[in-house]
C-alpha cells in the first residue's frame, strides 16, 4: 500500500507486457527510479534559443518540489541519489518493498522466459496529492526494452542498385562543400552496443576522411560503450558515428550510452541536452518504437526533454521507423514512431536514391522495410504544420516525417561494423545524415539553427519534393506527405535558409 492521502497518477498507466508472468518480484531486491519533474513555465511555442544558464534561471524545477519529493522518498526508506532542478530529474534507490510502499505500482512482477527475464508492471502508480501535479513520470518499475535501432543491413543475396560512401550522399544532396562542422558537437543517443576507437579511425582513414573532430563515449548511469553485437546495436552505434563523422569531419561527436528502458532513454537525452561541458548543438536518435506501445508518462517525459532541447537551440533529429505506416505495431494498425512523432523533433523518413533518375519513397515491401510515417494519435498537429498541404489536413494529429533522405539498403551506405564492411540502410542513417547537415549549417551561420521545423515548413523549396512511392499505407505526392515529409535536403539551400537568422526567430 502507498502512504495515506495518495491520488492515482492515471497517466502512468502502461499496458501488459507481451511475455509470460513468471513470479512476484523479490521485495528485498534493489532498484533505481528516475522521477521526472515539471519545469517552471516551459514555453509551448519555441522562441529564440537561450543559454543553459538562462534556462536554469527561468525554468528549473522549484526547490520546494525537490524538497517535498525528497521528504516523501525518505519517509518510505528510499535514498535520494541525486536531484537536479535544471534537468528536472531526481534519482531514487532502495528495495522493491520500499518503492512499492511509496508508489503502489499495480501488477508488478517478473516476466519473460528462461534466460530472458525482466521486471515489468501494468496499471497505475499512486502519488500524494501534493506531489502529483509536479511529477511527469516515475520510471524504473517497468524494465522492458523500450526501443529498437532502425538499421537495415543489405542481404548479400539481394542484387544491389548502388551503394554510397556517406560523403557521396552528402555531395548528392549538395551539402555545403566548404563547411566541416568545426566548433560543433553532435550528440548520438544509443541504448546498447558500442564501438572501438581504433576501428572507427581505420574506417575514416580508408574513406580518405580527415577526421579532426573528437569522438567520446559518455556513460549515463552505468550504461557504457560495450561493443559485442555486430548484428544489432553495434551496427547502429557505428553507422551513426560513420555517417555523422563523414559528413561533418571537424565536428566533435559525443555518444551518450543509456540503458534500453524508458528511464535510461530519458536519462541519456537529459544528459545530452543539459551537458554544459560538451554543449551539443544537434542530437541524433536512431532508436524508437511504435507510438501506440509507449505509456503516456513515457512520451510525456521524453517530449518534455525535447521541448527543453528546442528551447536551448538544440536540433533533435529522429528516425521515423523502418516498417512503413504500421511501424511494426500490434495487429498491423497504422501508427507513427516515437520519438519521431514528438512536435519538438525533426522526424526523418526514408527514400530510395538511384544513381540516375528520380528519388522515390523507400519501400521494399511489407516485410522488407519502408519509410515510417503517418499521423500521431498522441500529439495534435502543431501550428507550423498548418497550411503545409492537403495531406496534413487528413487527420488532426502531428504529421510524420518532416524530412527524408536515402534509407533503402538497395541504395545504401558503405560502412564498417566491428571491422567488417557492410552496406546498410534504414531511417537510422537519415537521422545522423541530417544531424551532420545541421552541424555544417551551424558552423556557416555562426549560430545554432535550433528548432528548424517551423522555418523548413515555411520554405519547402529548400528540399526536393518526393512524389513517387508509398509506405504501405500512404502515398507520396506533391507537397508534404506522410511518407517522405517535405522531401530530401538541398543542402546549400537549407544552409542559406538557416543562415538568415535563428530558425526560431
Amino acid at each position: 500500500m502507498a502512504a495515506d492521502s495518495t491520488t492515482p497518477f492515471l497517466r502512468s498507466t502502461v499496458g501488459p507486457p507481451k511475455a509470460k508472468r513468471l513470479r512476484d518480484v523479490d521485495g528485498r531486491a534493489h532498484l533505481r527510479l528516475t522521477v521526472v519533474l515539471r519545469p517552471r513555465a516551459l514555453p509551448a511555442e519555441i522562441g529564440p534559443p537561450i543559454s543553459r544558464a538562462e534556462y536554469a534561471t527561468r525554468h528549473a524545477t522549484g526547490a520546494d518540489v525537490l524538497a517535498r519529493l525528497a521528504g516523501y522518498a525518505q519517509a518510505h526508506g528510499l535514498r535520494v541519489d541525486d536531484a537536479d532542478a535544471g534537468h528536472h530529474l531526481a534519482h531514487l534507490s532502495g528495495t522493491y518493498d520500499q518503492a512499492i510502499r511509496a508508489f503502489a505500482p499495480e501488477r508488478l512482477a517478473v516476466y519473460g522466459s528462461p534466460g530472458r527475464e525482466f521486471v515489468s508492471r501494468h496499471g497505475h502508480l499512486s502519488l500524494p496529492a501534493d506531489l502529483a501535479a509536479d511529477v511527469v513520470a516515475v520510471l524504473g518499475f517497468d524494465q522492458r526494452p523500450i526501443a529498437r535501432p532502425y538499421i537495415h543491413i543489405r542481404p548479400l543475396a539481394k542484387p544491389p542498385v548502388a551503394s554510397y560512401d556517406p560523403t557521396a550522399v552528402a555531395r548528392r544532396y549538395r551539402f555545403p562543400p566548404d563547411a566541416t562542422g568545426a566548433g560543433q558537437t553532435i550528440a548520438l543517443i544509443e541504448l546498447g552496443g558500442g564501438y572501438d576507437d581504433n576501428a572507427m579511425a581505420r574506417y575514416f582513414h580508408a574513406k580518405g576522411i580527415d577526421r579532426t573532430g573528437k569522438l567520446a563515449a559518455v556513460s549515463v548511469h552505468g550504461a557504457a560503450n560495450a561493443p559485442g553485437d555486430s548484428s544489432g546495436a553495434d551496427g547502429e552505434v557505428q553507422l551513426d558515428i560513420e555517417v555523422a563523422g563523414s559528413v561533418a569531419p571537424a565536428a566533435d561527436i559525443a555518444v551518450y550510452f543509456g540503458s534500453n528502458q524508458a528511464s535510461g532513454f530519458v536519462d541519456a537525452i537529459a544528459a545530452a541536452v543539459h551537458d554544459s561541458q560538451r554543449a551539443p548543438s544537434v542530437i541524433s536518435i536512431s532508436w524508437g518504437a511504435p507510438e501506440s506501445g509507449w505509456s503516456a508518462q513515457e512520451t510525456d517525459a521524453l517530449n518534455q526533454a525535447f521541448q527543453a532541447a528546442a528551447t536551448l537551440g538544440i536540433t533533435v533529429c529522429c528516425a521515423s521507423g523502418d516498417s512503413g505506416a504500421v511501424d511494426n505495431s500490434a495487429g498491423g494498425t497504422p501508427t507513427v514512431d516515437f520519438p519521431a512523432s514528438s512536435p519538438y523533433v525533426l522526424g526523418c523518413g526514408g527514400t530510395h536514391l538511384p544513381p540516375q533518375g528520380a528519388e522515390t519513397a523507400w519501400n521494399d515491401g511489407a516485410s522488407g522495410g519502408a519509410s515510417g510515417g503517418g499521423y500521431s494519435a498522441r500529439f495534435p498537429r502543431p501550428s507550423w504544420q498548418t497550411g503545409a498541404g492537403a495531406a496534413l489536413r487528413v487527420q488532426a494529429g502531428r504529421g510524420v516525417p518532416d524530412v527524408a533522405g536515402d534509407a533503402d539498403p538497395a541504395t545504401g551506405y558503405n560502412v564498417a561494423i566491428d571491422g567488417q564492411d557492410a552496406v546498410v540502410g534504414g531511417t537510422s542513417a537519415v537521422a545522423p545524415l541530417w544531424a551532420g547537415l545541421i552541424a555544417l549549417c551551424n558552423q556557416q551561420a555562426g549560430h545554432n539553427a535550433g528548432f528548424v521545423n517551423r522555418v523548413l515548413y515555411a520554405n519547402p523549396t529548400a528540399l526536393t519534393d518526393i512524389t513517387q512511392g508509398s509506405n504501405n499505407g500512404y502515398r507520396a505526392g506533391p507537397g508534404w506527405d506522410p511518407v517522405t515529409g517535405l522531401g530530401s535536403p538541398v543542402g546549400t539551400s537549407v544552409a542559406e535558409l538557416l543562415d538568415r537568422g535563428s530558425a526560431t526567430s
